[in-house]
């Protein structure tokens, strides 16, 4: 059961008028809890905030936004999600929207899922999707409420896979349909390039960095589906999972998971003290 905040008053409905509903007009964030602490949470309200200033809605102050989360994280001592959404808000029936439109705040608390822990220890099972990454540097890197690729790319992969992966017009491998990929070739971390498209994903950054960090060579640049598949490693990263190798691609198996093992133990550290710090 999930509770809601709607500009800070517990609520469940929104105006029929709302530019998100109409035409996914904004931006939101999902975000891992620990306990009461948000992780990660100023870097989660950094891209927001981007992702609002690129589609040219206002940004309300940080602490509206703290002050829902603390509110409904308030005694819990158990993993949970928080979804945060920004609208532009109520508007009349077209395209163009008023400057003086107040934007909208949706702040959601969901429960831990089950997924995860299994996810995590033993892998998953990914495909490649017939569903096409849209191609727009305008909106590149952000997470807009215009998700609809993931919404079909999902209706693809059936029982047997756990995620899928979209590629570009031109056939790069962009990200899966809730997560980036990571692959490791000769020795390197290779990610791909989302200048033209994609989600710049929160733990995305943070694995590069640690790899940066640790003398781990890391490209970021154009992966086609062949190199993806022949790879020696493949992982996914989300704010949910950290990150989580790929134990099958289609019908290619891999075994190795050593640096996905590896970074998820940075990222363990990471996150813990990052929780601990916001108690």
């Amino acid at each position: 059961m999930s509770k809601v905040l709607i500009n800070g008053i517990t609520s469940g409905y929104v105006s029929v008028t709302d530019r998100g509903l109409h035409y996914g007009d904004g931006v939101f964030e999902t975000i891992a809890c620990v306990g009461n602490s948000a992780v990660f949470i100023q870097q989660h309200l950094n891209r927001m905030e981007n992702g609002a200033h690129k589609l040219n809605i206002p940004f309300p102050d940080r602490q509206l936004f703290l002050d829902d989360i603390n509110c409904l994280l308030r005694g819990s001592n158990s993993n949970s999600i928080i979804k945060l959404i920004l609208t532009r808000g109520r508007g009349e029936r077209g395209y163009r929207y008023e400057k003086t439109q107040i934007p909208m705040r949706i702040c959601m608390l969901s429960v831990w899922p089950d997924y995860v822990a299994h996810w995590r220890e033993h892998g998953i099972a990914a495909r490649f999707c017939q569903t096409q990454v849209s191609v727009n540097p305008q909106l590149a890197g952000i997470k807009s409420l215009n998700r609809l690729d993931s919404v079909l790319a999902s209706s693809e992969l059936g029982p047997a896979f756990n995620e899928g992966f979209l590629s570009d017009i031109d056939g790069n491998v962009i990200e899966g349909t809730m997560s980036n990929i990571f692959i490791v070739s000769n020795g390197a971390l290779v990610t791909p390039d989302l200048s033209r498209c994609g989600v710049n994903g929160i733990m995305r950054e943070q694995i590069i960095d640690i790899a940066q960090n640790n003398n781990i060579k890391v490209e970021t640049r154009n992966i086609a589906r062949d190199e993806l598949l022949e790879s020696r490693e493949i992982f996914i990263s989300n704010s949910v999972i950290g990150a989580c190798v790929v134990k099958q691609l289609e019908k290619q198996s891999y075994n190795t998971d050593t640096m996905t093992r590896t970074i998820n133990k940075i990222l363990d550290r990471r996150i813990e003290a990052d929780a601990n710090a916001a108690a």
